[in-house]
């Protein structure tokens, strides 16, 4: 058990942020607000037989990345839990986390280490998801994010990595949401900003537990006028979605570099950091290298961030998503772009496939692979299981290439410990994205190679 007067060196960061350092038994000590490099004391607040964890009581050494919190509620509000470090070390703790993750977990290191991808660290957030509480006590609605580790909504009048219009939002939300009559059954509010002609749209997602009256509607009216935003009610689940007033422009984002325009709608997956998605989408092309002859395939495509894009060089691109749904939008983005004649998509459970569903789709020159946080692993086997017996297959030629863009370094680095070790291929580089300033979260991509 540390000592209470025991000095800690912070050693490195770990995925939530926190501090982490070993006490003179050789325990670990994850301390909440220590940055690597610095000299603490620290109160112990739960203990494990393996771990501590910790909050600082005293400094003897500060790093020289520590720097001012801009926003008025860190270290309350859960939102951001690294604004007391240089976004600069950020970026190296990520791009050590990425390392790290794939050598211990996949025992792998890429031949080149990528450049960070990089762009603005405030007001960069185009999505999020706002708790709304009604909270007499403490003076009326609360509209934010939870206050760190509690189901409590943090009383927030500001959010710095909101867009500077959506956080001027925050306080006339609570104005309005404490004079509707269904102020009690309104639990949330999802906000999407996007683009239409040319110009910025907002749009706020209410979702309600009880069908609004007309004062209730009318405020809402009002409140869209005032403000400029457009509002789409959520009665039940994400399909029930509609808008306020059907006459309303959709929302769009573009990727100006490929000459593509996406309608989504507000409850859709879309990144959050549309500068960073530009970026990303780009290199990832780049590192991709399709050239007009080469057929591509796009495992988990979503609504064709990466398909369409692609479709402008190769000479058929391949979408496959999990949900019918999706797909259908997806079709609907291809058309809308004059793509559909270079791009098909498919709906399948990305998380069963076998060796014979490679054969189904069919061979390809080139992958991009973009899967949740649970990673691609039955693709990546089946990968592997082909390698390891191809007559399963036959005929069956797989890819030259595999760009993999990902959101968990572990499940990359799991699936990458299958592709190098039992599929046959080289991690030829691999570094981050900085999607979310300011957080623990890590984005990454990768490239895979075979000769």
């Amino acid at each position: 058990m540390s000592e209470v007067n025991e000095w800690l060196r912070i050693e490195s960061l770990d995925l939530e942020a926190q501090g982490v350092a070993h006490d003179a038994q050789g325990k670990v000590v994850f301390v909440e607000g220590a940055l690597p490099g610095e000299e603490v004391q620290v109160k112990v607040l739960r203990r494990k037989n393996q771990w501590e964890q910790a909050i600082v009581t005293a400094w003897r050494r500060q790093s020289s990345q520590r720097v001012t919190p801009r926003c008025p509620h860190f270290g309350i509000c859960g939102g951001c839990k690294m604004q007391h470090f240089h976004v600069a070390a950020q970026v190296a703790v990520k791009q050590r986390v990425l390392e790290d993750n794939l050598w211990h977990l996949g025992k792998v290191r890429p031949q080149q280490v990528l450049r960070p991808i990089e762009g603005p660290t405030w007001g960069y957030r185009y999505r999020a998801r706002l708790s709304v509480r009604h909270v007499p006590k403490k003076g009326g609605v609360l509209v934010g994010f939870h206050e760190r580790k509690s189901s409590y909504v943090a009383d927030m009048r500001q959010c710095e990595i909101l867009p500077p219009h959506v956080s001027a939002l925050l306080i006339p939300l609570r104005e309005l949401i404490a004079g509707m009559h269904a102020r009690d059954r309104l639990p949330q509010i999802e906000v999407a900003v996007g683009d239409a002609a040319q110009h910025t749209v907002t749009a706020l997602v209410l979702r309600h537990l009880e069908s609004l009256d007309e004062h209730d509607l009318s405020r809402l009216r009002d409140f869209a006028r005032v403000h400029g935003v457009q509002w789409w009610l959520q009665p039940k689940g994400p399909d029930s979605v509609h808008l306020l007033d059907p006459a309303d422009t959709p929302l769009a984002y573009r990727l100006p570099e490929f000459g593509v325009e996406m309608p989504f709608r507000p409850t859709d997956f879309t990144q959050v950091n549309h500068h960073i998605n530009r970026v990303l989408v780009g290199r990832a092309v780049r590192l991709l290298d399709v050239q007009p002859h080469e057929r591509v395939i796009d495992w988990f495509c979503g609504l064709g961030n990466f398909t369409l894009p692609l479709a402008r060089h190769a000479s058929e691109v391949l979408g496959i998503e999990g949900s019918e749904t999706l797909v259908q939008r997806s079709r609907e983005n291809a058309a809308h772009n004059g793509l559909d004649g270079r791009v098909r998509f498919e709906a399948r459970n990305l998380f069963e496939l076998e060796v014979a569903d490679l054969l189904r789709y069919g061979s390809a020159q080139k992958w991009l692979v973009d899967p949740p946080r649970e990673g691609a692993f039955a693709l990546s086997k089946a990968l592997a299981d082909w390698h390891q017996r191809p007559e399963t297959a036959p005929g069956f030629q797989p890819p030259r290439r595999i760009v993999y863009v990902s959101c968990n370094p572990a499940t990359l680095s799991r699936d990458a410990g299958l592709l190098v070790h039992q599929a046959g291929y080289r991690c030829t580089s691999a570094g981050v994205v900085n999607m979310f300033p300011h957080t623990a979260h890590v984005e990454s991509l990768a490239v895979f190679e075979r000769d």
